[in-house]
């Protein structure tokens, strides 16, 4: 009877240990002031959370006089968030679409020359303080818009946004179209760099097979860039919920709740609202005030988060 011997097993090679990290002193310094900016961030928002809501409560049973003449402070504040939302609506509306193409006509179009002094011009539209569009929409924009408004009454006056009647060219249409300017350039700066960020290969590659170029930004860079230009229109929408002194100045407002877009009775916004009236405030009435910003705080954290929420989501289908 024979026996087999087993055959030896084979070496095991020597396990590599694995490297250890290297701690360098400017890493360790750099780290805790990131992380120490991040906290003074949290604590900065969660101290104006805390004092708009401390101040906020006695103005929870205002009403009559205490309430500017409404019954209660959500009679009071309603026709402002109202107005803050609808006039930034058509700021979105206006800009987004011409922020869009002009930042494809820098990316994709204009020969490098023009590209350039366009993305400057553009840059520069951020760069005017908002007293000045005040001005601008006030005494130049609101004659210029006035015969618009009459043609819009007179042909489409069937329409619940273009009833009437035309007195005025100071109207919430009027300050949406100074929003709309004054969001445009950060829209367009950032769908601009969002453009650029698309990965050439995918863009010859589609051009490759035959594709103009229009059939080339729809295949290959508006898909790649969902998220940016999200998150674009988002900054926008903050920049245009939280104006203050280019709506007070622009707008005829009246305090209603209404569709119409070119009347003389128009709602005003938040944060103009607090503006023209927190100078005479006193007692409850600045109470008052306060809440109506906790409102605008609260929206605008949530516009935020969305922004945020819908950019991750199309990152991760991307």
């Amino acid at each position: 009877m024979t026996t087999t011997q087993a055959e030896p097993a084979p070496p095991v090679p020597p396990t590599e240990e694995a490297p250890q990290r290297v701690s360098r002193a400017g890493d360790s310094i750099f780290r805790g002031l990131a992380t120490g900016a991040g906290m003074v961030i949290m604590l900065a928002l969660a101290g104006v959370a805390i004092f708009l809501v401390l101040q906020s409560i006695p103005a929870i049973g205002a009403s009559g006089e205490q309430a500017y003449g409404a019954d209660n402070i959500v009679v009071y504040i309603w026709p402002l968030l109202f107005g803050t939302i609808l006039a930034a609506v058509i700021a979105l509306i206006i800009a987004t679409p011409l922020a869009i193409g002009v930042a494809l006509v820098i990316s994709h179009y204009a020969p490098r020359r023009i590209a350039k002094l366009l993305g400057y011009l553009i840059d520069l539209l951020a760069a005017v303080p908002s007293v000045v569009y005040g001005l601008w929409g006030r005494e130049t924009l609101q004659g210029w818009v006035f015969p618009i408004y009459d043609w819009l009454h007179d042909n489409l006056g069937f329409l619940p946004f273009f009833e009437g009647p035309v007195t005025t060219g100071r109207t919430i249409l009027t300050a949406g179209v100074v929003l709309a300017v004054m969001a445009l350039p950060i829209i367009t700066a950032l769908c601009r760099e969002v453009f650029l960020q698309t990965p050439v290969m995918h863009q010859e590659a589609a051009l490759a097979l035959g594709a103009t170029r229009w059939e080339m930004i729809r295949m290959a860079v508006f898909p790649y860039s969902r998220s940016g230009i999200t998150s674009a229109v988002m900054l926008g929408l903050g920049r245009a919920l939280g104006e203050t002194m280019a709506v007070a100045m622009v707008l005829s407002a009246a305090g209603v709740v209404t569709f119409n877009l070119i009347s003389s009775q128009n709602p005003s916004t938040i944060a103009a609202n607090i503006a023209l009236n927190y100078a005479n405030a006193s007692g409850t009435k600045t109470n008052v005030l306060i809440a109506g910003g906790l409102v605008l705080f609260v929206v605008t954290f949530a516009v935020n988060f969305l922004g945020r929420w819908l950019a991750a989501r199309g990152q991760v289908k991307a």
